[in-house]
């Protein structure tokens, strides 16, 4: 059901015909000129905005509801600690080897504050050190 939009007439024709033949340049000092002569400014109103968005980052940052769970150190329990970490995540030995042995390194990204408590109790108790951020 999307209609068509009608062709502009007359005037507007003629305004779109004449700023589609302009330079970058003579465009710029087209909306300068407007600018100045009605009072208005071309620009995004950015600035306003910017208050508001620094207070919903604080927000957020006090509500967050994702976490990372980072592995600071492997501890005395190396292979243990391989372990855990190839059952918490899809990792293969290998990988997950590689992973423990060139910590710090995030384990999981982007989990709920359930399961990172969880991921961080079970590497803990095999006596890694883990992080949350």
């Amino acid at each position: 059901m999307s209609e068509a939009t009608p062709e502009p007439a007359g005037k507007v024709a003629e305004a779109l015909e004449l700023i589609s033949g302009m330079t970058v340049l003579e465009l710029s000092e087209f909306v300068k000129a407007a600018e100045q002569k009605f009072g208005v400014t071309a620009s995004a109103p950015m600035a306003a905005a910017a208050p508001g968005a620094a207070g919903a980052e604080a927000a957020a940052e006090e509500e967050k509801s994702t976490y990372d769970v980072v592995l600071i150190a492997a501890g005395d329990q190396k292979l243990q600690t391989i372990k855990v970490v190839r059952q918490l995540t899809t990792l293969g030995l290998k990988d997950a080897k590689a992973l423990v042995d060139s910590a710090p390194k995030p384990v999981g990204e982007g989990v709920s504050k359930e399961e990172a408590d969880k991921m961080k109790a079970a590497l803990e108790e095999v006596g890694a050190k883990v992080e949350l951020k």
